[in-house]
């Protein structure tokens, strides 16, 4: 049986994001299957796939397990503020 895994460059959130502390830009969100970022590079972070990006963040910890994918990253500047 095959492991579906894929590698990403642009962080797609959907609205699904959860800020990890309410005084620090720590985000969480959880992919179903496995996603690779690169780590601790900037990389462009937008809502919708379709979408303007929001901003800039670096992917700062992974954790594949379970067939879905922690990601915590650290918005870095922001475009807008909507």
């Amino acid at each position: 049986m095959s492991t579906p895994l894929s590698m990403e460059w642009t962080l797609i959130t959907e609205g699904k994001e959860k800020r990890v502390q309410s005084n620090d830009n720590l985000f969480e969100i959880t992919f179903e299957g496995y996603k690779l970022f690169p780590m601790n590079e900037r990389i462009v972070i937008k809502r919708h796939i379709r979408s303007d990006h929001i901003g800039s963040g670096e992917i700062e910890e992974l954790i594949l397990r379970k067939n879905t994918t922690v990601c915590k990253y650290r918005l870095i500047s922001l475009h807008s503020v909507n």
